[in-house]
């Protein structure tokens, strides 16, 4: 139980990257992007085919990023140029990713357990703190619930604040408030002579090359690229980022950011857990985040709701006591 936990940790991490992504479309743009399905893909593809190439992982990982960049233009491309619906444009980029996933793989698998990754490769190169951290667990009696390795662990922290930290400090640059700008009034940033068309396509690329990083990513961590492993990701993003801005709050870049990464956690923590139940199988998967997601969306309305008519009481209260003083003090005049 404690292993799949921590395994739900590091996964979580991983998937944060592509909640990142999610966020960026979703919430800055304004723009549900279903590219990021065939996206996630195209990156698991191009980072695995390169591995097994002989390409070193890291470089393969940032073939990754810039082929989901690429992807992530192509569908601005056809929203601001094309005139396409943007709804529609991620739909028919999602579509065309299929057949282009399946022309860079060459197959539906391309399996890396026999392959150097970016993980195997810093497990082997840090073993031996590993071994030390699980040696000083073992004389403190912890060992048989910690998971057996940390350096997976570390790394993803390390690599995921670095990229919160881009991303917020991007976010407050000229071309990243003019991108908040564009999702929060197009019109008005046309107004202005802004290059809306612009900051949108790179808006987009920028969201699917950090979805197609967490893809090579995922593929690298789970040992294959599958071409439906890309199957509901936009569902998982937007938990991630709606989870996260429930339990954290969005009123900043910085805690906005923050929410989206802790809540690709929690929701994974959530579906490893969900899973342990004994009517639950792994195939209710997307009935489980379907799931979560509902709630995520119902549970902070009915909270609102439920304070909200805790405020009206309160003022209906107010109002009845003022008006009793009143009627009290009206009658003491009279009497007297």
């Amino acid at each position: 139980m404690s292993t799949a936990i921590f395994g739900s940790f590091e996964a979580g991490l991983i998937y944060a990257i592509m909640a990142l992504g999610v966020y960026i479309s979703f919430r800055i743009l304004n723009i549900p992007d279903l590219t990021v399905d065939g996206s996630f893909v195209t990156g698991a593809a191009i980072a695995a085919v390169s591995i097994v190439n002989g390409v070193h992982p890291v470089l393969a990982s940032v073939f990754a990023l810039i082929g989901g960049f690429i992807t992530g233009c192509m569908t601005g491309l056809l929203h601001t140029k094309g005139k396409i619906n943007a709804l529609l444009s991620g739909i028919l980029m999602m579509i065309a990713l299929y057949s282009i996933n399946l022309r860079i793989m060459g197959k539906s698998n391309v399996p890396l357990l026999q392959e150097e990754t970016m993980f195997t490769s810093i497990v082997n190169l840090f073993g031996s703190i590993d071994e030390g951290i699980n040696s000083l667990l073992a004389g403190m009696g912890l060992n048989d619930w910690l998971p057996k390795t940390w350096a997976i662990l570390f790394l993803m922290i390390v690599l995921i604040a670095i990229l919160k930290v881009l991303l917020d400090q991007f976010l407050k640059t000229e071309i990243g408030l003019a991108l908040r700008a564009t999702g929060d009034n197009v019109a008005m940033i046309r107004s202005f002579a802004g290059k809306t068309d612009t900051y949108i396509i790179v808006g987009l690329g920028l969201s699917n090359a950090l979805v197609a990083f967490s893809g090579g990513l995922i593929a690298q961590y789970s040992g294959f690229s599958d071409i439906g492993m890309g199957i509901g990701m936009i569902v998982i993003g937007l938990a991630s980022v709606i989870i996260g801005e429930a339990i954290v709050g969005s009123k900043t870049i910085v805690r906005a950011t923050l929410a989206v990464i802790l809540g690709a956690i929690i929701y994974r923590l959530i579906v490893t857990l969900a899973l342990r139940v004994e009517f639950l199988e792994t195939g209710d998967l997307k009935l489980i985040t379907a799931a979560i997601v509902i709630m995520a969306l119902l549970l902070p309305k009915a909270i609102q709701q439920y304070k909200e008519g805790q405020r009206k009481k309160a003022r209906r209260a107010e109002r009845m006591l003022t008006e009793r003083q009143g009627e009290t003090i009206a009658a003491t005049k009279t009497n007297s």
